[in-house]
């Protein structure tokens, strides 16, 4: 049986004419079976070894080489061969998904225009347009465009997934979802279908189900790059950096230069080396308030008074103010630690985020300025939602997990407090910098 599915793939790459039901067959002998990926790779080296042996620069060749490259997720090298391929609408209708995926969203719409007029499947052609228009911000034209594919009786997978995102592009995500399941109903190994439900349970915190969605994603060639780093962060929050490293590696295996791969890859290799000088935490000195007790006067594991320290948590009345997902949100801050927390704190008959009830007694925070007068447009811009200033996934996830709800909350943090949120590196402190910016503000101590 092995061999009958390496001969198919090798005889459909083979096929004299390599038309549109030969790209069909394909697509479907992979989908049966992701492993027929690697004959396929096989079957590509050969042609190219065949290709420099006979010097064959037919047309029908390059065609045959663009549509396996780009199916394989090799969009660069994908291009080049179908661009010797000639104006053949297959050709064109791969030059757009290889465009797609590197993100040059107007030269894809193009692309599946000119195969649409070339005679290549028409209707998908067309709705493929309409998803590279939306992604490159014209969402009136693909709006049209997929209204136009509904009244004409078109209700495919790819109808119902270009909807989806048009759907969440408008911020209605249970009716995009809605419609993302009606594609996986269709075709369960839709790529695309499968990343933007895995996206929408991610946003909204489901990530049990988003993992599951990511890693199905990944099955299949061509993946998404931002599966692989969604995916990766995941594991990250669930600690599995090797895991979450492999994730970065497959990026920048097609992206050398990948700036959040790279970013994230080295924080990753960062969080497996880490580990705690328990000298230095024997000169940990503290800031004494009036009524508080230093945390540093009991026996804490070194995991625990190091995370405390750099949250800059030196008092029990520090730990009043603090919530339990403040701390858990903080890197290698578990269960354990928090057990261990709230176990000393019980000891003085005081519980973690008391302060913030309002009902613990007689303490004053020192900390905070006198409240000051605040015009009414500036109270109106601090109680903004965080929503509305469309974070990446990495630092919304992360001020969810610190409480941060609106703008005024936002801005009572330091750069390095929402640095020890774990997943928030550099280049997500970089991206809520740049927005504060654009509103002429900063975060404490910027």
């Amino acid at each position: 049986m092995a061999e009958m599915m390496t001969t198919d793939v090798r005889a459909i790459m083979d096929r004299t004419p390599f038309d549109v039901s030969a790209v069909a067959d394909l697509a479907e002998l992979l989908n049966r079976d992701p492993s027929r990926y690697r004959t396929l790779r096989e079957a590509v080296a050969t042609i190219k070894d065949r290709e420099k042996k006979e010097k064959d620069g037919k047309p029908e060749t390059q065609l045959r080489l663009g549509v396996g490259e780009v199916l394989l997720g090799r969009y660069h090298s994908g291009l080049d061969y179908l661009k010797r391929a000639g104006e053949l609408g297959m050709a064109c209708y791969f030059r757009g998904l290889a465009l797609e995926n590197l993100q040059r969203y107007e030269a894809a719409a193009g692309c599946f225009a000119q195969a649409g007029n070339l005679g290549y499947d028409a209707r998908n052609s067309e709705l493929k347009r309409a998803g590279a228009l939306r992604r490159a911000g014209k969402l009136e034209e693909a709006r049209t465009i997929v209204e136009a594919q509904h009244k004409a009786g078109a209700t495919t997978a790819e109808y119902h997934f270009q909807q989806g995102c048009l759907l969440a592009a408008a911020g209605e995500s249970l009716l995009a979802s809605a419609e993302f399941e009606k594609v996986l109903a269709v075709d369960r190994d839709h790529n695309g279908a499968l990343f933007e439900l895995a996206y929408l349970n991610d946003l909204h915190g489901n990530d049990e189900t988003a993992l599951e969605l990511y890693k199905r994603c990944t099955e299949r060639p061509p993946v998404p790059l931002a599966a692989w780093i969604n995916l990766g962060i995941l594991y990250e929050d669930e600690m599995k950096f090797r895991d979450a490293e492999a994730c970065y590696r497959h990026v920048l295996a097609h992206e050398p230069n990948h700036p959040r791969a790279r970013l994230f890859f080295k924080d990753c290799q960062a969080s497996k080396g880490m580990y705690y000088d328990e000298e230095a935490e024997k000169g940990y000195s503290v800031l004494k308030q009036l009524h508080e007790i230093p945390t540093t006067d009991f026996e804490l594991s070194v995991r625990s008074r190091n995370c405390l320290r750099k949250m800059n948590i030196r008092t029990l009345g520090d730990l009043t103010r603090t919530t339990e997902a403040a701390l858990l949100a903080s890197k290698n801050f578990g269960e354990t630690s928090l057990a261990e927390i709230k176990e000393m704190m019980q000891q003085k008959g005081l519980r973690l985020g008391m302060a913030l009830e309002g009902s613990e007694r007689g303490v004053v925070d020192h900390r905070v300025d006198p409240p000051q007068e605040v015009p009414p447009e500036m109270q109106a811009m601090l109680s903004k939602s965080i929503a509305e200033l469309n974070f990446s996934v990495r630092a919304r996830k992360c001020m969810s997990k610190l409480d941060i709800q609106s703008l005024g909350d936002l801005l009572k943090r330091t750069g390095d407090e929402l640095l020890e949120c774990k997943n928030f590196g550099v280049t997500s402190l970089n991206e809520v910098r740049e927005k504060l910016t654009t509103l002429n503000l900063k975060l404490r101590n910027d």
